[in-house]
């Protein structure tokens, strides 16, 4: 057990190592080519559908006897209130419609700590944006590339993503109505943000000795990410893994899926 773990632990460091570099190499004025062509920040929505969910009980977290982190047990029944997701990810054209309509210079749309963070460092546009004279760019390992506006929107932090769906008039899904929902729509291309703490679940027990140190200890001051990314090794990913992240951390591919209470 403790080598599988291992293992596991190995390819969440290479999804790491990855972006480590994309975010070392970012900080070189030269801007250098990773690889030709080589970019984390592709993919594109099939269409923009808001899928219903119903109120009810739901059970959540992990179920079976395959590999899984200790964080995503014990399994548990969860109430719902009927609710609305959006199929697709937020996309590179509609952050930069938040940013020209002034997202950045709004506090009224930012949890205060989002805008103190946006204040003390002077924030005006995402992790590897580039403004130009008509046109937006990023880096990527590829170099600096135009932007895509109808990409996914990526590296973006749990404050940009509470902000943006402020400003839609909507909100981040909590990580439970995630996971009750992802059946019906296509993920894997970003990490996405929810409005959920990363805390225990009810039941879990933290292992003894080193392994107890894994997840238990962090359970504080960090948000939940679900799903997966373009960076994130083949198999490790399923619909009950929690990532978790501080909120101001963007350097991972991170994204944007919108949620709202349910219209009559």
């Amino acid at each position: 057990e403790l080598l599988i773990l291992g293992i596991n632990h190995e390819q969440q460091h290479q999804e790491l190592l990855i972006t480590d570099i994309k975010y070392s190499f970012s900080r070189n004025r030269l801007l250098p080519v990773y690889a030709d062509g080589f970019t984390l920040v592709h993919g594109t929505n099939d269409r923009d559908v808001t899928l219903k969910v119903d109120e009810g009980v739901y059970q959540v977290g992990h179920k079976g006897t395959g590999f899984h982190y200790d964080n995503e047990c014990a399994r548990h029944s969860v109430y719902l209130q009927r609710f609305e997701v959006s199929k697709g990810l937020v996309t590179n054209g509609e952050y930069i419609d938040f940013i020209e309509d002034g997202g950045y210079r709004q506090p009224a749309l930012w949890l205060d700590d989002g805008w103190s963070w946006v204040v003390q460092n002077k924030v005006e546009y995402p992790l590897y944006w580039i403004r130009g004279k008509t046109d937006w760019f990023h880096y990527t390992l590829g170099g600096k590339q135009k932007i895509n506006r109808n990409f996914q929107m990526a590296h973006i932090n749990y404050y940009e993503a509470s902000a943006f769906a402020e400003w839609k008039g909507m909100r981040l899904p909590t990580e439970f109505e995630w996971e009750v929902a992802s059946a019906q729509f296509d993920w894997g291309t970003r990490w996405e943000w929810s409005s959920s703490a990363y805390l225990a679940y009810p039941g879990y027990e933290k292992p003894a000795g080193a392994v107890g140190e894994y997840n238990g200890k962090f359970m504080s001051g960090q948000m939940v990410l679900r799903g997966a990314s373009t960076a994130t090794s083949p198999g490790h990913s399923r619909k009950t893994y929690r990532n978790f992240f501080q909120p101001y951390h963007r350097w991972q591919c991170t994204g944007i899926r919108l949620a709202r209470r349910q219209q009559l």
